[in-house]
């Protein structure tokens, strides 16, 4: 008997997480999802990702190696409210020998449309010096197979944008 252990992952592109639902405790005063929950929503997308790829949790306990973040842009573009399911997107735009480079988009999971985008450089962490590390050869071996199925995709439009004042 087969069992899931015995095959590659399959990494579509772009990811797509479970569906998830905005809680209600994650409501402010405006009668919407608060600005800190849309990253809760984006790191558990990440977080999914990650184990499919093989370096999530279990990479973490037996490799003692995990992911840090060094920076974020992220965009709010439509409101969710108590209640509203979404699932989460993962693109890889890039990566190197240290450093992921990706993009994410939260959707409303029935009605199709983009409540935010979140574009971030992660680095790879070995925990027990807690200083930037490469990557080993087997992980490098994992992203490039992401790439190859991520690269197929456009890249979006909203990557690479500054903040700015309009002109």
């Amino acid at each position: 008997m087969l069992d899931r252990s015995d095959f590659e992952p399959v990494f579509f592109a772009p990811f797509v997480s479970s569906v998830m639902t905005v809680d209600p405790a994650w409501i402010d005063l405006n009668g919407h999802m608060n600005m800190a929950y849309y990253n809760v929503f984006f790191d558990r997308g990440i977080d999914e990702m990650y184990s499919l790829a093989g370096f999530g949790w279990d990479y973490l306990k037996q490799r003692n190696h995990s992911f840090f973040t060094a920076e974020v842009h992220l965009r709010y573009l439509r409101e969710l409210k108590q209640d509203d399911p979404v699932r989460v997107t993962f693109q890889l735009l890039d990566y190197d020998s240290k450093r992921l480079h990706f993009f994410q988009q939260l959707f409303h999971a029935t009605e199709g449309w983009v409540s935010a985008t979140s574009e971030n450089m992660s680095l790879h962490i070995d925990m027990a010096a807690r200083k930037v590390a490469s990557f080993p050869s087997d992980i490098l071996g994992q992203l490039c197979e992401i790439k190859k199925s991520h690269g197929r995709l456009p890249r979006p439009e909203a990557a690479g944008k500054r903040i700015a004042m309009p002109a």
